[in-house]
């Protein structure tokens, strides 16, 4: 039912056969990612550099770790077509314009260099606002008389317009995708579902090992438990033997 499925977000593209972003994967609710090759790198890279803070004993990290670069190591080894012209495409306007653009670098298990590119906040929501009588919508202002700290900016701020700034920055066109056989092979190899099933459970993981790395779980327990503990549970603990023949 989902290879069925899959069929009809192919799109044919210079000979090649792509995936389309949003169409249906035939499980409720996910539908097919736009580029999860370089999301699923930065989940991996975000997760192994977290498991680096976890005692190297860690049961947890061994494991989590062999699995984690394991797939990463899959991931890497496919390459979409034209990816290293876009990155260095790319990597000359990002540093050209550091104040709209972040870089998130990615080691990769080979050594390379990647890296995600995201809008930071403010000219992120410049994009997303709407304008409403040349008035940007945005975040409501406090009445009543300022401070001299809070005036001091304020100027700049209201005379500050984030559309105009946003004109002049070149446009970035997204990672060049996968193809549908790429994206096939890169299931097949992983073993563990759909490609966004596979993007779901690396950003459990992610968010799981922030969650214990919080607690340092690691650590003794604060309150010591009691040496009879779990005595009660002790198999053939609390009946008697078992009647002879």
């Amino acid at each position: 039912m989902r290879a069925t499925l899959r069929l009809f977000a192919v799109v044919q593209k210079s000979g090649a056969q792509y995936l389309e972003a949003g169409a249906p994967t035939g499980i409720t609710g996910l539908v097919t990612h736009s580029s999860p090759r370089s999301t699923l790198l930065y989940l991996y890279h975000s997760t192994l550099e977290k498991l680096k803070q976890f005692p190297e004993h860690s049961v947890y990290r061994q494991s989590t770790e062999a699995l984690t670069k394991q797939r990463m190591g899959v991931v890497e080894s496919i390459k979409p077509a034209g990816l290293e012209e876009w990155q260095n495409k790319t990597a000359a306007i990002v540093d050209q314009y550091p104040e709209a653009f972040r870089k998130i670098p990615i080691t990769t298990l080979s050594g390379s260099k990647e890296y995600n590119i995201v809008w930071k906040a403010g000219f992120e929501r410049a994009v997303k606002n709407v304008e409403w009588d040349d008035e940007e919508i945005g975040a409501p202002r406090p009445e009543g008389p300022r401070t001299a700290a809070e005036r001091k900016n304020q100027a700049r701020d209201m005379a500050r317009d984030l559309f105009a700034e946003k004109a002049n920055i070149p446009h970035i066109d997204g990672e060049p995708p996968l193809t549908a056989a790429q994206v096939n092979e890169m299931e097949s190899k992983i073993g563990a579902g759909l490609i966004e099933e596979v993007i779901q459970v690396a950003e459990g993981e992610k968010q799981l090992v922030d969650t214990l790395l919080e607690s340092q779980v690691w650590e003794d327990l604060e309150e010591k438990p009691q040496g009879n503990q779990w005595s009660y549970h002790e198999r053939d603990a609390h009946v008697g033997k078992t009647q002879a023949p």
